[in-house]
């Protein structure tokens, strides 16, 4: 039986997701693929080794797993979205950035989990031939939506009126993630509840710190800011929400989308075009405050409108199924894994015939 043996250290730096993708992927094939031995953070070489994070130790092994096996880096970031994520001398900057491609570049295969960052790993003179794309993944029995009479004693947990239309935002407090643009929003809406999942996962590191810091610190009076939330208490946040509502400059698939999409409820993101090739049409966009403010005010106000986002999420929901995604990874697993076996198997040919 094949081994795949899964890399990571995502667990120590909470409330990122990379480490959401991480348990849903691993969770996902442990369960789906049962002609493979999935083995996780072993010291052991195995037919598949699985990058999900570029540790230095990880980076280290590569030669010799690729010796005895094949090897896949998972593409959670690139050097232009750590940029705009992480404040870091130039220095340490320049040599981190050619760290990760130079990560890349030593695997055999990469996953990447949004199409649009194909083309930027070719500019980095990474082959497309051994770039596959395969999006995140969400398990409805992680989040789901509550009954009504649930929903409604949630919001008293998290000290919020019932009658209050709640936008909710999740990922790290940091400059790309549209903080202040989230902020400039409530303020045009001052009777919506506005909240925000996450906190510093990176410390002081986290570009924009020192002033981020003070917003969190003092919010308009409409928005609660609540920290990093433990991934089990997340679909209790989601289930108090009426709009999902991430302002973000730069992503590549946040799980946070995906998670919300898994109850139905309407999206709302920035309009970029990361998010053309992976959520089609059944989100909302808009490129400014006003934008984002008018649009949750229809949210609001108009019933119809509201329905009709909602079955929109559902149906990309529905898009982004168990079995569509589990198929993806039960091909691309098998296709690795033959390809590595028969060129050691033409290996060993050659080597009989030399003799």
């Amino acid at each position: 039986m094949p081994t795949i043996n899964m890399l990571s250290s995502a667990e120590k730096v909470k409330g990122q997701g990379v480490l959401s993708a991480y348990i849903e992927q691993v969770n996902l094939v442990k369960k789906g693929l049962i002609n493979y031995d999935v083995k996780i953070n072993k010291f052991k070489f195995s037919d598949i080794m699985h990058y999900h994070t570029i540790d230095l130790k990880f980076f280290l092994s590569i030669p010799f797993a690729k010796m005895l096996g094949t090897t896949v880096a998972y593409v959670h970031f690139v050097p232009e979205t750590v940029d705009n994520s992480l404040n870091l001398p130039s220095f340490a900057k320049a040599v981190f950035y050619k760290y990760i491609i130079w990560f890349y570049k030593s695997v055999d295969h990469l996953v990447v989990v949004n199409p649009y960052f194909i083309d930027i790993l070719k500019d980095y003179g990474i082959p497309e031939n051994k770039i596959t794309y395969i999006p995140n993944f969400v398990s409805d029995d992680n989040f789901y939506k509550y009954d009504e009479s649930k929903r409604l004693s949630l919001k008293d947990k998290f000290g919020i009126s019932k009658d209050k239309f709640v936008v909710l935002g999740v990922g790290q407090v940091q400059t790309r993630k549209g903080i202040y643009d989230f902020i400039e929003t409530a303020k045009k809406q001052p009777d919506v509840q506005f909240v925000w999942a996450g906190g510093f996962s990176f410390g002081a590191i986290t570009d924009g710190y020192a002033e981020l810091k003070k917003v969190v610190e003092n919010p308009p009076d409409n928005v609660k800011f609540l920290g990093i939330i433990d991934r089990s208490e997340m679909n209790d946040l989601y289930n108090i929400a009426d709009i999902m509502f991430l302002p973000s400059f730069s992503e590549l698939f946040p799980m946070s989308v995906l998670e919300a999409l898994s109850l139905k409820i309407p999206v709302l993101l920035r309009d970029l075009d990361i998010y053309k090739n992976i959520l089609f049409n059944y989100y909302l966009k808009g490129s400014s405050v006003d934008d984002f403010s008018n649009i949750i005010e229809k949210s609001k106000s108009d019933s119809y409108f509201y329905s009709k986002w909602c079955k929109q999420s559902e149906l990309c929901h529905k898009f982004y199924s168990k079995d569509y995604i589990l198929n993806k990874w039960k091909n691309f697993y098998s296709e690795v894994y033959y390809e590595k076996f028969k060129l050691k198997s033409r290996s060993k040919l050659n080597a009989k015939q030399n003799i």
